[in-house]
């Protein structure tokens, strides 16, 4: 992740402590830490999962840019997750360019896209 951002690019929401904010421009060298991120969030210090009944959401309404690295980091997401005790990865504020891209791809299947709450 680069440092030089405005707003920083990661960010864990604290009302809902299973939820992922990510806002700017994903690059590639931000894939690994977005999944070490949310391992954080799944995993407690022993390795064992965290409520495991309780979904994960990520919040991409300040994303900046769709494109196919995005893509890949949520289809990276979605994988750990489902290694979390089977969770899927659900989607919040999905910019319509980005919905359009996973649909594409067939990762609208993978993860739950939520609607767009908000314009």
């Amino acid at each position: 992740m680069s440092s030089g951002r405005c707003g920083g690019l990661l960010r864990v929401d604290p009302i809902t402590p299973k939820a992922l904010v990510i806002a700017g421009r994903v690059t590639r060298p931000d894939v690994p830490a977005l999944c070490a991120e949310l391992e954080s969030l799944l995993y407690d210090s022993e390795g064992r999962v965290r409520d495991p009944d309780a979904g994960v959401d990520c919040d991409l309404g300040g994303v900046v840019q769709a494109d196919l690295v995005l893509v890949e980091a949520i289809a990276r997401l979605g994988l750990v997750a489902r290694r979390a005790g089977g969770r899927r990865l659900r989607l919040r504020n999905v910019p319509p360019e980005l919905r359009n891209l996973l649909e594409l791809v067939g990762l609208a299947d993978v993860v739950n896209v939520e609607e767009r709450c908000r314009d």
